[in-house]
């Protein structure tokens, strides 16, 4: 017998979604920082777990990390929340995290709290939903019991597990339950493969991570990146480089300057940093370009944002 099926994982903005799918996965799938929506797409990690003699059959679990849910402000906002919706639609198991560290916001004003507006969404669903507690390392051991009180009275929930992503606590527990709740089928992705993300994705991720960290303020959720050449090496090649041209796109010319710095020296930071993450991704040398471009406005354009989705610029590379 072999299971396999998708698993969501669902949440406010830093409750540590992408932290887990890492975790899961054993490799660097989705980008994280300390900045509330930092995952804007719907990012697949493939977790192949072998059979245990009187544990569980062997499994295929494919978890698909979303954006924090949040209500949608620019047209970006609105993608990313579709993104969410979309992530809901095809899946056998939804995981709710919540931050052990934060307050919930569940009170007199439920109907206009993020907190509630999770708690709306999972309410439709047909399918069984694990509560995951995050960041147990961080709270004491007592605040737990009610918080899982809290949380159990407003949803009948499948599996209530308290974890840390972070220091991986729980979570060999939470695979093994994962397995008994999936159907019977077939591998969705060969049995090596981790992420069904293309490598010019990570590649653009990575260096968007890089801006995430090293700039402040609206910089970070004003800024997009796009690879605009992606050369392989010659695979013949002793010592192979990869060459990489990327935008950087921000809204406006006060962004262009804090991103580029003093004589280039933010660029170049960023630059140098994001060509570390992408050697140790691609495995090879990279050679990396970077240059930045102002779109005003760029989150309010539909057309643009769209045109951010590595599943549309694939279908693009397609056609040239």
């Amino acid at each position: 017998m072999f299971r396999s099926g998708f698993v969501s994982i669902l949440g406010r903005p830093n409750a540590g979604k992408s932290t887990l799918l890492n975790a899961l996965v054993g490799e660097k799938v989705a980008i994280v920082t300390s900045k509330p929506q930092t995952t804007r797409t719907r990012i697949h990690g493939v977790v192949e777990v072998a059979a245990r003699k009187g544990k569980h059959p062997a499994a295929q679990i494919v978890f698909v990390d979303t954006p924090g849910v949040h209500k949608p402000g620019s047209w970006l906002d609105r993608r990313m929340m579709q993104e969410v919706h979309d992530a809901l639609e095809s899946r056998d198991v939804v995981l709710l995290m919540v931050d052990a560290t934060r307050r919930l916001e569940l009170g007199e004003s439920r109907g206009a709290s993020e907190d509630a507006f999770v708690f709306e969404l999972i309410k439709k669903l047909d399918c069984p939903v694990f509560l995951l507690i995050n960041k147990i390392d961080l709270v004491r051991r007592e605040e737990l019991l009610p918080l899982i009180a809290q949380l159990s009275a407003l949803h009948p929930f499948a599996e209530v597990f308290p974890i840390s992503a972070r220091k991986g606590d729980g979570l060999d527990s939470l695979v093994t339950k994962l397995i008994e709740y999936l159907p019977e089928g077939q591998r969705y992705f060969p049995k090596d493969q981790y992420t069904d993300q293309p490598e010019r994705f990570l590649v653009a991720e990575l260096i968007r991570e890089r801006i995430l960290q090293e700039t402040g303020e609206e910089v970070p959720y004003a800024s997009a990146v796009v690879i605009e050449r992606f050369e392989e090496p010659d695979a013949r090649a002793k010592n192979p480089l990869t060459r990489i041209s990327a935008a950087i796109y921000c809204e406006r010319k006060g962004q262009k300057a804090i991103l580029i710095g003093k004589g280039g020296s933010k660029l170049k930071s960023i630059g140098t940093n994001a060509r570390k993450e992408i050697e140790s991704l691609l495995g090879t040398r990279v050679f990396l370009e970077l240059h930045v471009i102002v779109e005003e406005n760029w989150r309010e354009r539909r057309g643009f944002v769209e045109s951010l989705d590595w599943r549309k610029q694939l279908e693009d590379l397609g056609e040239k």
